[in-house]
């Protein structure tokens, strides 16, 4: 037996057969270019392509493990449009007349040696987005496909590995990732702990061609990993795995319960989604509706506009699937970290508090009404709530409930059917929404608590910088108060109220959100069965943090 030293980067403990994954090592072919111009041009249309797949692996990572895992892609965005790596390529492909793959190759070094000469752990955990980034556009370029296809349960061995090439593995084929690079601040080791898979990093020897299909253990609480692990490691290994199992078939038994605390209070514990092809997640953890469905799948990645009858389809589908079950679902959030390429938004330098969300909704409302036709058609198929985002007054409360009868009036004039009963809400996610929480309350059916940039508007701590973890805090004071508040207004007015962002995945603050007054918790869908047990042990009133508020 050989064991190998590393550092426990995502804990868990597997057994199973190697498979290497080398580098791309392909030659990257330096050819003249006679037409610059024209070169320069096909660069930027693979760079505006390989965004649109980049906001596509962010709705697909939001679904998979979160919002907070996924922002990692919207990071790889912001990157691009910083400018550093396609403002160099650019520049080479002009002065040396070379094609733009060689240009782009060339360009990530320099980017790269720039990152780690900053001797920042941080800043060179980058020099693999940078790669990831650059291999996006490359794959753009040549039309070749990255992807790596796996038939067999396996353990990744890897010299790094991108949040991309993380993402797209088969996740139920993959048992454990180790990589000879690589740190705990990485994109990827945020990601394998996202995905629940043990990894290991910082490996040396662990690519030697001949470990390719060898027997292996992989213990990330110890940093080992054991290449032909003897029957002890073997034994050792098993019993934490069927730890891991009972504690899934633990959860599994709360399947069909009601939510509902020792106090007596029934939680509603609903899911997040991002699409309609989404809903089997819903229905295999038992979630009991859902909470917030992200209606940006239909915008993001696409070259144009989605019609009416596109996004009645899709709205129809989730809402039959649900079967009766309470069904939220967001007007269109593009803006800030999300980017839809069809709605042609202009670069701000501010985007998290620029032209976003409702924002848009209110002054393109050809746009807007466009969706709340989709939606109100689709009502007649299921419980539908509608819920408006990123909401800082009562004007806009009244402009957006405005609008969205204007369009009940012209669905009832051209005799088209739509339910009477949808309930109309809106995220309370900026201080501004939560201090007048007690006006809005009294316009809408339900409120909806977006932790995720209530807590960086509070705090003015960008939720992307992993820098600042320390500030972004969800347990600051200024936060909890704000909930409360938000909670004690609703209540007056007879709503509920709920939490669709991060916060509510965390079972340590479930006590706490529930002693707040919250009514209903959204997760991910995989989320469901731990935060009901949580739900199932709260007392759901008396937490000492909230009585000292």
């Amino acid at each position: 037996m050989e064991i190998l030293q590393g550092t426990g980067a995502s804990q868990g403990a597997v057994l199973g057969r190697i498979k290497i994954i080398k580098e791309n090592t392909r030659g990257i072919e330096k050819r003249t270019i006679e037409n610059v111009a024209a070169e320069i041009a096909r660069f930027n249309k693979a760079v505006e392509i390989a965004k649109e797949n980049l906001g596509i692996l962010y709705e697909k990572t939001a679904l998979a493990v979160g919002e907070e895992a996924a922002e990692i892609f919207n990071i790889h965005i912001m990157m691009i449009d910083d400018g550093s790596l396609t403002d160099c390529c650019e520049s080479i492909i002009f002065e040396q007349s070379v094609n733009a793959e060689y240009a782009l190759s060339e360009a990530a070094k320099v980017v790269s040696a720039m990152l780690i000469e900053t001797n920042d752990d941080y800043m060179m955990a980058r020099t693999a987005d940078i790669e990831d980034i650059k291999n996006g556009i490359l794959s753009v370029l040549s039309g070749e496909d990255q992807k790596t296809q796996l038939t067999e349960n396996v353990i990744i061995f890897a010299h790094d590995l991108t949040p991309s090439q993380t993402i797209n593995l088969d996740k139920s084929k993959v048992l454990a990732f180790v990589t000879e690079r690589g740190s705990v601040n990485s994109h990827t080791a945020i990601l394998s702990r996202s995905m629940n898979i043990p990894s290991v990093i910082g490996v040396k020897g662990c690519m030697n061609e001949a470990l390719d299909g060898c027997e292996c253990a992989v213990d990330a609480e110890e940093n080992s990993v054991f290449i032909y692990p003897d029957e002890k490691t073997k034994s050792k290994i098993l019993i934490k795995q069927q730890q891991k199992i009972r504690r899934q078939e633990e959860l599994m038994t709360l399947k069909g319960k009601r939510s509902v605390t020792k106090s007596g209070k029934e939680i509603r514990l609903y899911a997040n989604i991002g699409g309609e092809d989404d809903i089997d997640g819903v229905t295999e953890n038992d979630a009991e509706g859902i909470g917030l469905f992200r209606s940006e799948f239909l915008y993001i990645g696409k070259s144009s506009l989605p019609d009416e009858e596109t996004q009645f389809q899709a709205y129809k589908k989730v809402l039959e699937k649900m079967n009766g079950k309470e069904t939220v679902i967001r007007t269109l959030d593009i803006g800030a970290d999300k980017q839809a390429n069809c709605l042609k938004l202009s670069r701000e330098e501010n985007p998290a508090l620029g032209y976003r969300a409702i924002r848009i909704c209110l002054e393109d409302t050809n746009l807007f009404k466009t969706q709340l036709r989709a939606l109100y058609r689709a009502s007649v198929f299921g419980r539908l709530l509608i819920m408006f985002p990123m909401i800082t007054s009562k004007d806009e409360v009244e402009k957006a409930l405005s609008i969205a009868e204007e369009v009940r009036q012209e669905l009832k004039n051209e005799g088209i059917e739509f339910s009477p009963d949808v309930k109309l809400g809106i995220m309370i996610e900026t201080p501004a929404a939560a201090l007048i929480s007690d006006e809005l309350a009294n316009l809408v059916d339900f409120f909806s608590i977006g932790t995720n940039d209530l807590i960086q508007y509070t705090l003015a701590a960008d939720r992307q910088n992993e820098k600042l973890g320390s500030i972004y805090n969800p347990m600051h004071p200024a936060v909890l108060k704000l909930i409360k508040l938000t909670c004690d207004n609703a209540h007056r007015a007879g709503i509920w109220v709920g939490v669709c962002g991060e916060l509510a995945a965390d079972t340590s603050a479930t006590q706490i959100l529930l002693s707040l007054g919250v009514d209903e918790l959204s997760v991910a869908p995989n989320f469901v069965l731990g935060v009901r047990e949580s739900i199932l042990n709260s007392n759901g009133e008396g937490c000492s943090i909230c009585l000292n508020l």
